[in-house]
């Protein structure tokens, strides 16, 4: 396990291939941070927009540039980084005449920030090894304000020497950016840390639906408790937004129903048991249900409050 505390890196020529809510600001950090970008989204006009923002915020315009394809973002880059939605969207900006590795130099490195299977990491990784690449799993937690604050946390699958090529530069946007093992490592660590947010949640949607129809004061409540036990980040930062009700922000409960199926997937291919995650799965298809899929997470006290 290798965990990066570098300094700052020279600047370096890499792509950016994604621009959504979290691949826009960390493609802007690598901007600021002295490196040449060139960015592709499938929405041109929004990689387009991304450069004026940079240029903007001051970024001198020979360091920022758009790309129509994938191939054409690779080109000349050290590093390319992608942060796309799932198996397939990584696929096709990877693979094909138009696909990033047929852009990319022997020697680069591709590093995918997106969430997604443990398998395609391994399909991908021995396609890039295959024309001299270079890849890394490194699916990252920490959310949209992560990424807009340059404070995500990354987990990282594959060689060695990828990555510590890849980690001072993608600490331009990192807390923490570590190795957890061989291909496939960083992908199954975000699969750990999703079981772990999605009990976590369900069990502090309870707490708070159990305590206000005790008709207690659960911002109060949640200042005590919160300096015990049963503190956690979802208490610090959902449980008043979560009283409040309020959920037009954060982690969409369609991407988390996402990321649980790769969860549940994994678990009937290895034998793990997981009926709590299974059982919140479901309850998130509910919140489905009631039109929330864009709503955050922590959305999960109202499927409790419509049942009373």
């Amino acid at each position: 396990m290798t965990s990066s505390t570098t300094s700052s890196p020279p600047p370096q020529r890499v792509a950016f291939l994604g621009l959504g809510v979290m691949g826009a600001p960390m493609a802007g950090h690598l901007a600021r941070a002295g490196h040449t970008v060139t960015v592709y989204n499938r929405t041109s006009s929004k990689a387009r927009a991304w450069v004026a923002e940079q240029m903007q915020a001051g970024v001198q315009a020979e360091r920022v540039k758009s790309a129509d394809t994938p191939r054409e973002a690779a080109q000349g880059a050290s590093l390319v980084f992608c942060c796309v939605g799932n198996d397939d969207d990584l696929r096709s900006v990877t693979l094909g005449a138009n696909g990033a590795f047929a852009g990319m130099e022997p020697g680069a490195v591709f590093v995918d920030h997106t969430t997604a299977s443990a398998g395609v990491a391994h399909q991908l990784y021995i396609a890039a090894k295959n024309l001299g690449l270079g890849f890394v799993d490194a699916p990252v937690s920490g959310g949209q304000a992560g990424a807009q604050n340059g404070v995500l946390t990354v987990m990282c699958g594959g060689d060695v020497a990828p990555f510590e090529q890849a980690h001072p530069v993608a600490m331009a946007f990192s807390r923490a950016f570590t190795r957890i093992g061989d291909v496939g490592a960083g992908q199954l660590a975000k699969m750990v840390n999703q079981i772990c947010i999605a009990g976590l949640v369900q069990g502090l949607a309870e707490a708070i639906a159990f305590g206000q129809h005790a008709e207690l004061d659960m911002n109060l409540v949640l200042d005590v408790i919160g300096k015990g036990a049963a503190q956690s980040w979802q208490m610090d930062n959902r449980g008043k937004t979560m009283v409040a009700d309020q959920f037009n922000f954060g982690f969409a409960v369609d991407w988390m129903r996402k990321d649980l199926s790769l969860v549940l997937d994994e678990a009937r291919r290895n034998g793990a048991r997981l009926p709590v995650t299974a059982l919140v799965d479901q309850f998130y298809a509910d919140v489905q249900d009631q039109g929330g899929g864009r709503w955050d997470t922590s959305s999960l006290i109202r499927r409790l409050q419509a049942k009373t």
